[in-house]
């Protein structure tokens, strides 16, 4: 791999360590990449006592203490990602939430899952900005460009969009009229259309065109209503003549949710490439930095999403499942084997495009059952014995064609992408 952009993955003793074969934060260019903090008290390494308000004012110390030890306070953090045992415990975690971020408020996604480790009762991970850069870089005073649009629905708790440097994030937009602040009427698909037309709203609002999204993340309580939705799904994508000649898909990533806010069926957000940057960065065209999307035969492909998808100076790969390329079918065999199936298939994708595995500065594991964490941290150690990246985990009712387990991740790519240098 060209470049030399060198990754930073620090720990601070100030929050939990050993947990799992993590490190606590890993910093890229100009983002961090924050591992899923649970409500582990540092000085203890044990589960903090009481209910979830107790859990999640741990959770949010522990990320506090990461960003804190490096530098860095909560207003850098871009996005957070909040996993729930139980969605009524959604307002009690706001509460302590707003204590946290009292003005500022970065990107947001909120599910609730079948299991967390240590059984416990919400977990939270994070992205924040990294104005100073990864060595050799300089220090560059960017300015995060956090935007609402009239024309999505409004959440008092996430920003719509928060840019930074060359990417913006979507917070999680369910499929609510931003008119009448409700739902929309209908089925799976009229709510799979409006989540759809939310993020284009929302990029529209910022002048940014829908095929400059990276990757998606969809949110389903029902993986049955996973077909419905790619029939949606695709009417959206590609959405320019340039991107369907070259038959452009972001990467994306199917999540099976307990339950959804507002008790939707559907959600999604987005990771969106941003050409321009963020001031003071110079103002460029938007297609100076090209956006990379890449397949190998070497690991399982998809009509609906492009396995890697590159831009400025990362890669965001697409959900891998224990499928056999070979074949076209979930590998039969125990949960070590999907495991290592799984991690082949992103260590074939990360090997055509030039890189290796220790380029990945973030891991996300879905269990079928959590019981199973141990297994996979067996093999997952292989594919990571020295450096271990920023990592989350949680359980999930069901996955695709009745595997045990799915993995994505996000990986550095110093070399950038056309024509930057």
């Amino acid at each position: 791999m060209s470049g030399t952009i060198i990754k930073s993955a620090r720990n601070t003793p100030h929050a939990p360590q050993d947990l799992g074969p993590s490190t606590q934060t890993v910093a890229f260019s100009h983002y961090n990449n924050i591992s899923a903090q649970l409500p582990v008290d540092p000085a203890t390494g044990k589960m903090v006592s009481g209910d979830v308000t107790a859990q999640a004012r741990q959770c949010l110390s522990n990320l506090k203490a990461i960003i804190e030890s490096i530098g860095h306070v909560m207003d850098d953090m871009v996005k957070a990602t909040i996993f729930l045992k139980e969605m009524a415990d959604l307002e009690a975690v706001n509460a302590v939430y707003r204590e946290f971020f009292p003005g500022y408020l970065p990107t947001r996604t909120t599910l609730a899952v079948a299991a967390l480790p240590l059984g416990a009762l919400v977990q939270i991970d994070a992205i924040i900005s990294n104005g100073e850069g990864t060595f050799p870089q300089d220090p560059c005073p960017l300015i995060k460009l956090a935007r609402n649009s009239d024309k999505a629905p409004h959440n008092p708790l996430s920003t719509h969009t928060v840019a930074f440097s060359h990417y913006n994030n979507i917070g999680a937009q369910l499929p609510v009229d931003a008119a009448s602040g409700q739902l929309v009427a209908g089925g799976i698909k009229e709510q799979a259309g409006q989540c759809l037309r939310n993020i284009k709203a929302v990029l529209e609002s910022i002048d940014v065109p829908f095929d400059d999204i990276v990757k998606v993340t969809v949110y389903l309580t029902d993986l049955a209503d996973l077909e419905a939705v790619n029939e949606v799904y695709t009417t959206f994508f590609p959405d320019s003549a340039i991107a369907r000649a070259v038959a452009y898909l972001p990467a994306r990533s199917v999540v099976s949710a307990a339950a959804l806010p507002m008790g939707a069926r559907v959600q999604m957000d987005a990771v969106i490439s941003h050409g321009d940057g963020t001031p003071p960065q110079l103002v460029e065209d938007r297609h100076n930095l090209v956006i990379r999307a890449r397949n190998t035969d070497k690991a399982p492909r998809s009509p609906l999403h492009c396995q890697t998808v590159a831009f400025s100076h990362y890669n965001h790969l697409s959900a891998q499942l224990p499928i056999d390329p070979a074949t076209g079918k979930i590998l039969a065999g125990c949960i070590k084997e999907q495991t290592a199936q799984c991690l082949s298939n992103i260590k074939a994708i990360v090997e055509s495009i030039g890189h290796v595995m220790d380029d990945i500065v973030k891991v996300n594991i879905q269990l079928a059952n959590i019981a199973d964490l141990d297994a996979v941290n067996a093999v997952y150690t292989k594919y990571f014995p020295g450096y271990l990246p920023a990592r989350t985990v949680f359980g999930v009712s069901e996955l695709p064609a009745g595997a045990l387990v799915q993995i994505d991740a996000v990986m550095s790519n110093a070399e950038s992408t056309p024509p930057q240098a």
